[in-house]
């Protein structure tokens, strides 16, 4: 079961005045701020304390109260390609059932607790009238965002050699040097000094001794 609940936590919900009775209906409209770590870590969420809007339906069945709603905000991150800022419109659709503990999968008070604690691992409760909707927002919003976001779909992304941003020069290129050329034009210049040398000019360093001496 859930840790005791408290009604101050906007996130936290009051089921009583649908009371047991199956088929009773409850709309709800609120704005809350966003809790921290809302979305996938070091990729995209929506930021701590940014507004998100929860439209709400309870309706009350045998067993418990099953919750429908929707949920909007806007999720910020970067792109993976670019690094770019990224920011996407959130909508996603929920719905999950919250349990009365002490009634069976038919709406029946039981006698005794179950003894599947596997079982209530899975279960979200109803305690005291209330339940907190934070666990099935966590889940419907990881669920709705990219799990890697790009500010385009067709950002060619950054320059593998100076990390350029691609997008801004369109033509941006490097001359390919073919590392074999390389090394013949390094010992055809090595060559060139060897001849220089044999030629019987003096270093320029000789040179200005000489003249020093003068």
């Amino acid at each position: 079961m859930n840790a005791r609940l408290d009604h101050r936590n906007p996130l936290v919900f009051d089921t009583h005045e649908l009371g047991r009775r199956p088929g009773a209906l409850q709309r709800l409209t609120r704005e809350i701020d966003a809790p921290a770590d809302l979305g996938i870590a070091g990729v995209i969420g929506v930021p701590e304390g940014a507004p998100v809007k929860l439209d709400l339906r309870l309706e009350s069945v045998m067993e418990g109260v099953l919750v429908t709603g929707t949920a909007r905000a806007l999720a910020e991150g970067e792109c993976v390609r670019c690094l770019e800022p990224v920011e996407q419109q959130l909508e996603t659709d929920f719905q999950e059932m919250f349990s009365y503990p002490d009634a069976d999968d038919r709406g029946r008070v039981k006698a005794e607790p179950a003894d599947d604690a596997e079982d209530d691992e899975d279960t979200l409760f109803i305690e005291d009238g209330l339940f907190d909707l934070e666990p099935v927002l966590r889940d419907a919003v990881v669920l709705a965002l990219p799990m890697q976001p790009v500010c385009q779909d067709d950002c060619p992304g950054l320059c593998s050699q100076c990390g350029a941003r691609l997008a801004d020069d369109p033509d941006h290129h490097h001359d390919a040097v073919d590392i074999r050329w390389a090394a013949l034009q390094g010992l055809a210049g090595s060559l060139e000094d060897g001849e220089k040398d044999e030629s019987g000019e003096a270093p320029e360093s000789t040179r200005a001794a000489e003249k020093q001496e003068k």
